[in-house]
This record gives C-alpha cells, structure tokens and sequence, in this order.
C-alpha cells in the first residue's frame, strides 16, 4: 500500500468523515423537527430522528441553543435568497412586495421555530440571523414608496410586524383551508394602498 493509500483510509479520516455525517444528520433531523414543533423541541427527539446518541448530539452541539442556531441562521439564510432573487426578477416594486409576502407564508409560516424566532426579534434583527431578512423588507418599501405604489407613513417596522402576525395566523388556520390566510393578507395589503389617506396612530410623541 502506499503512502497515499495508507492516508486516505486512516483511522483519523473515517472518523472525520463519520463525524460529518453524524453533524449533517443531526442538522437535518434538526430541521424537520423545529419545523413541526417549534423551539420548544426536546433535543432527545432530535437525537433519536438522526440515529445519533446523545452523547455524539453534544459533542457537535454542546446547547440546545447552539443547535437551534445552527439550524436557524441556515433557514434565514435560504429565505433570504429566494426573498433576494424573487425580487430583482420582479420590475414592478408593488408586485415585488406583495409577492414577498405571498412566498414567505407560503414557504415559511409553516416552520414553527422560524416564525417563533421571528416573532421574538423582529425588532431587533441585528442580534438575530433575520438582519439580512429585514434589510430586504426595508429594501422593498424604500423601492415601492419611491414609485408612489405604497402609502408613504408605511415604516419597515409595519412591513417586518405585519409579516410576524400574517405568519402566526398561518399557523392558526387549518392546512386545508387556505384561503382562511390569503383573505387576511388581501385585507392588509389593500390597507398599504396610496389612496388611504387617514393618518396612521403615531405612539412617539416628541
């Protein structure tokens, strides 16, 4: 055998190679479960749905919040592309807005650990993987506004909580029944229309 031989099946690369794979199992498993039950998640499930012991769950994840993490900032990261790209393939700001909206309770609101962490940081994404989320939101406005498509006291902050509430009444609506959702979203969006003129309720005096 030579030297490369020898090498490439050392004791020291298969267990490398083994603890990738139990890292991308626990990853996976992860995500499904945080999907179906939300943050709240015992990690002994996690665990048991990678066929991982415990013991090689803590060695990759030494916290449940390491993991959670983990797993998070991996889903932002891919609602965050898909946010991106959807929106510079859509030439009309407005269209572009409503159509954020429309994928991110299609595609997101049914990940209970992605809206349960949303919900708690919307306000302050810096501390929390949902910045580049954010910045996109603003993003849309700033575009939409600047086309006189959206009304012009609408502030990021309405757009980022509008999409925490629209995302727990997803998941407050029966699976089969839609519809229950998109008539909420509808109701909404028309209130971000430029012809309302009522002044919105100002809470920081100064």
């Amino acid at each position: 055998m030579t030297r490369a031989e020898h090498s490439a099946t050392s004791p020291k690369r298969v267990r490398r190679a083994d603890a990738e794979r139990n890292r991308a199992a626990i990853i996976e498993a992860a995500a499904g479960v945080l999907a179906e039950q939300g943050c709240t998640v015992d990690v002994r499930e996690i665990a048991q749905r990678s066929g991982v012991g415990m013991g090689t769950l803590y060695r990759h994840f030494p916290t449940k919040e390491d993991l959670l993490g983990t797993v998070l900032e991996r889903e932002f990261a891919t609602w965050t592309s898909e946010a991106r790209q959807a929106a510079a393939a859509t030439e009309d700001p407005r269209a572009a807005l409503e159509e954020f909206f429309e994928q991110a309770l299609v595609n997101q609101a049914h990940h209970r650990a992605v809206v349960e962490r949303y919900c708690e940081n919307w306000r302050h994404p810096a501390q929390t993987c949902g910045q580049p989320l954010v910045r996109i939101i603003d993003e849309l406005r700033e575009r939409a506004q600047r086309a006189g498509k959206l009304r012009p006291d609408i502030t990021t902050d309405d757009l980022a909580l509008l999409l925490a509430a629209l995302s727990q009444t997803v998941q407050m609506t029966p699976v089969d029944k839609p519809w229950l959702w998109r008539r909420q979203l509808r109701v909404c969006l028309d209130g971000l229309n430029c012809e309302h003129a009522a002044p919105l309720p100002v809470t920081e005096r100064h």
